[in-house]
């Protein structure tokens, strides 16, 4: 299987973010990755559950939602990784990059949230319902999307682990206001960071069936301009 990888540096808003993407020949959709709270397109996790997610054909995007500097910053006070509505935005011009950029335009868009980048997720996919079409939650942190959780509209996942008590309580409240579809998934035995012996795994696979359920190709506007080759 012919498969594209690119490491791009993408302007969003008044600044430029670094991505990793990887596209399988024809892809099935792309999955843009919110990460979580201290983390980074890095993240041996989040990059895990990428492969997986593309070895079932679809895109990937694992992209920093903070600049180096930031990052420095936030290292120090912790206050970015909490700045919701910030992250939320550049999540949803990372999704309308997509959109535009020509290996992925037509593509249906899904996010996948970790920690306090799930909530990252469901704000921009409750500000610009015409954008993302599902979201998947690992271990995420939906109160923290506040209000829009009653405007989030696309089909969510929540995936939490069944020793993670407290965020269990807390994905079950997002899940009763949660207006459409959606679901829990609590994985047996698993921790926050799912890394006991196939937690991760079983997050990968709920993951990937759930984007191919729901991504769809998108018909684009006529004349949209395009990035990239």
């Amino acid at each position: 299987m012919k498969i594209v990888e690119e490491s791009l540096h993408i302007p969003v808003e008044d600044v430029v973010l670094a991505a990793d993407v990887v596209i399988p020949d024809r892809p099935r959709g792309v999955v843009l990755f919110a990460h979580g709270s201290g983390s980074s397109r890095h993240s041996p996790r989040n990059r895990h559950v990428a492969a997986e997610l593309g070895d079932a054909g679809l895109a990937t995007v694992l992209a920093d939602l903070l600049t180096p500097v930031e990052e420095q910053r936030d290292a120090w006070t912790g206050e970015l990784r909490f700045a919701i509505g910030l992250l939320s935005t550049r999540v949803a011009a990372l999704a309308d990059w997509l959109t535009m950029y020509s290996r992925t335009e037509g593509l249906g868009i899904g996010y996948f949230g970790a920690s306090t980048g799930a909530a990252a997720a469901l704000v921009a996919a409750a500000e610009r319902p015409g954008t993302a079409q599902a979201v998947v939650s690992r271990g995420g942190r939906p109160d923290l999307a506040g209000e829009h959780l009653h405007r989030v509209h696309q089909p969510t996942l929540l995936i939490v682990g069944g020793s993670d008590a407290g965020v269990i309580d807390l994905n079950r409240e997002a899940l009763r206001q949660l207006p459409d579809e959606a679901r829990l998934e609590i994985v047996p035995g698993a921790t926050h960071l799912f890394e006991e012996p196939g937690a991760l795994e079983q997050v990968a696979e709920l993951a990937r069936d759930w984007f191919l359920l729901h991504l769809r190709p998108v018909t684009q506007p006529a004349g949209q301009a395009r990035w990239g080759p």
